[in-house]
């Protein structure tokens, strides 16, 4: 029968899955905030979408902008949470590594490495995706002139 690893040994182990965890905990805010995020573009397209059908002219080209813009929203936050999901996974990956690598004894060293190092680009990625997103968001936002009833020197009116 093959001898277990001591139990001081098992406790090394844990405390080095920590950090991985309280990363997994950090993506898993950054999902909950895309995920929020997602679903209000969702609602909007829905509104937009019967809005779109019934108008025309200006207001029809206007909706279809904006249509686009969400479009494009939802694709860069569909790719950030899946970028993000496979991050989080190779953590989860990672964690289990360490604690068979203690357990059987092996030296995987190298995977252990790998497995952080990958994680770390996919989180990255999905960072720069969600960056993306926001800024597509705030260039979409642009309130028509029309809307903002400005003076002549650029301020808004007053009223009393």
């Amino acid at each position: 029968m093959p001898e277990l690893p001591a139990v001081s040994s098992i406790a090394q182990t844990i405390q080095l899955a920590i950090a991985p965890v309280f990363l997994l905990a950090g993506i898993g805010a950054i999902l909950n905030v895309l995920a929020g995020r997602l679903a209000r573009v969702v609602d909007r397209s829905r509104v937009l979408e019967q809005l779109h059908a019934a108008s025309t002219g200006e207001e029809h080209h206007r909706y279809v902008v904006e249509l686009r813009v969400i479009d494009r929203r939802m694709r860069l936050a569909n790719a950030a949470i899946a970028l993000m999901v496979a991050s989080a996974i190779i953590v989860c990956l990672l964690v289990a590594l360490l604690f068979v690598t203690q357990l059987a004894g092996l030296a995987f060293r190298v995977a252990v490495a790998i497995a952080f190092v990958l994680s770390m680009a996919l989180l990255i990625a999905g960072l720069i995706l969600f960056l993306i997103e926001i800024n597509v968001a705030l260039s979409g936002l642009r309130i028509r002139e029309e809307l903002l009833e400005r003076e002549e020197r650029g301020w808004l009116r007053r009223r009393k």
